[in-house]
């Protein structure tokens, strides 16, 4: 079919090598979600956090080897936007996809305005998460 996607490798750059995501949620089921299905289209996840301030410790351990971060809004010890600001602080560079559940829209539009390159609302939708993350990496 012409609508499905050429050879599953969206997640691979011009180069040959993969987009490296790390994944920020305190939701495990979320993280393997997303995990299932970025590296079905090709992208590599460096790492996995279970909230902002394991976030912020691995994006700066492993920077510059991450070319996007989905990070959860709302998440114990350090909140999203919180987190959000630091790596923000830390690299001004970086990529990050906020995942938020519906009703969130305040801190959605917040965390845009703080440098967020987009948003995805959970449930997660397959084609929204894979369109959303790669326009914020080719933008």
């Amino acid at each position: 079919m012409s609508g499905e996607r050429e050879e599953h490798n969206q997640g691979i750059k011009k180069d040959g090598t993969p987009y490296k995501v790390l994944l920020v949620d305190d939701s495990v089921f979320i993280r393997k979600q997303l995990a299932q299905i970025l590296t079905s289209e090709g992208y590599e996840i460096v790492g996995q956090a279970n909230d902002g301030v394991e976030g912020v410790d691995l994006y700066k351990k492993l920077a510059p080897n991450v070319d996007m971060v989905t990070m959860d809004i709302t998440m114990p010890n350090l909140d999203g936007i919180s987190a959000l600001e630091q790596i923000l602080a830390f690299d001004k560079k970086a990529k990050i996809i906020m995942i938020t559940a519906l009703g969130k829209e305040e801190l959605v539009r917040k965390s845009l305005m703080i440098g967020a390159k987009n948003y995805i609302v959970k449930p997660l939708d397959r084609n929204k998460v894979l369109d959303r993350i790669i326009s914020a990496l080719t933008k």
